[in-house]
């Protein structure tokens, strides 16, 4: 079986980027808008705001950036100007990975690639109503990113969790906190990659399945991780979108630290403190319990085979991970990410205003309002 070479265009160890799909509201009644044609009027030659999808998403991508400080400065600037814009015309922005009360199907960008899109996948392309956020970590070759790539797959269950805030979705409590995953799973490159050997191997692989028509480009593969070999990053896609700029900075740092210390430690001691690779239906299950309980969950540790509390596989991880996080400086980063353990989480946070309103339109207001009073904090 032939393949196709796919060059990789290494990056610089320790250079980050993100992407936030942010949903667009209708001001007054915060249902979901389908406003990007408008929004994107004021960003006609900025390569950083840019339509998804689906019309009622705008995408915020920052450039690459060799820090989370210089991330968290790009992201914060770039939110602030597009919630601006969206006030202009009415709109709100918002950070969760479903909507909550909207039941409406969404209306397809009309641009070619999305208009291809939708003549493929038929109704669910206007059903996958989902908000997530993408993190790019740089990689020095093909080969790393696999490699990378391979171990950051035992890491999927945690990352769900931590970032879980979609548990509510058309009006109802899904009794998920990552709801957003089973929607997605009805898509046909949605879930878990596989575990690529070697770069000669992923280059085999999609040989075939453009051969085949199964995909045109590496762009049609949705999985929770993927090898961006044209940026040199691997691109970590399994998070929701988050509430707020802080929060998604906060994820972005715990990757940063993760895959430093995966890529500067050895294969024995990085696999010490966590689970060892899996078979894949108990990978699934992991992944499937982490979307359903978040943080109050547990997953199958192969090491004790017992269960392993969320709250203690993300303790562990952190101690692991403590001198990497001091090296790098990313210590209120991680301090951000505790205190949603230990206060109340994103998903939580939806569910209690609902408890405390009996209304889904709140719920939308307040994830409205948080991102705002995180914008208004940054600029004092």
């Amino acid at each position: 079986m032939t393949s196709t070479q796919i060059p990789f265009e290494s990056s610089t160890p320790g250079s980050i980027g993100m992407e936030i799909e942010f949903q667009l509201l209708n001001g007054e009644s915060l249902d979901l808008k389908e406003g990007i044609m408008d929004l994107m009027k004021f960003y006609c030659e900025n390569p950083f705001v840019k339509p998804e999808f689906i019309q009622n998403t705008v995408e915020i991508a920052s450039p690459v950036c060799h820090s989370i400080m210089e991330l968290e400065h790009k992201m914060r600037a770039l939110v602030a100007d597009v919630h601006e814009k969206c006030n202009d015309l009415g709109m709100a922005i918002c950070g969760a990975g479903t909507h909550p009360f909207n039941r409406q199907l969404a209306a397809t960008t009309p641009l070619p690639r999305y208009l291809h899109m939708e003549a493929v996948e038929g109704y669910t392309s206007h059903t996958q109503i989902t908000f997530a956020t993408h993190v790019h970590i740089g990689m020095g070759s093909g080969e790393e990113a696999l490699r990378i790539m391979r171990k950051c797959k035992e890491y999927v269950p945690l990352l769900i969790a931590l970032s879980a805030n979609s548990p509510f979705w058309r009006g109802h409590d899904t009794d998920f906190a990552a709801f957003r995953h089973h929607i997605l799973a009805a898509t046909r490159s949605y879930g878990i990659p596989p575990s690529f050997c070697s770069w000669q191997e992923f280059e085999t692989f999609m040989a075939v399945t453009t051969k085949r028509g199964v995909f045109a480009s590496i762009n049609d593969i949705h999985w929770d991780i993927r090898p961006r070999p044209h940026l040199g990053t691997i691109e970590v896609r399994v998070m929701d979108t988050q509430p707020t700029v802080s929060d998604a900075i906060s994820l972005a740092a715990f990757l940063q630290a993760l895959v430093f210390h995966l890529r500067t430690h050895g294969d024995e001691e990085a696999d010490a403190p966590v689970i060892r690779p899996l078979h894949q239906w108990i990978e699934r299950d992991n992944r499937y319990r982490a979307a359903h309980f978040g943080l109050h969950g547990s997953i199958y540790d192969e090491n004790s085979d017992s269960e392993l509390p969320m709250k203690i596989h993300y303790e562990s991880t952190t101690k692991m991970l403590s001198k990497t996080v001091n090296e790098l400086g990313l210590e209120k980063y991680i301090a951000h990410l505790n205190a949603k353990l230990t206060h109340i989480n994103n998903a939580d946070f939806q569910r209690n205003v609902y408890a405390d309103s009996n209304s889904f339109k709140k719920v939308a207001a307040e994830l409205v309002k948080l991102l705002q009073i995180d914008i208004a904090n940054a600029c004092v």
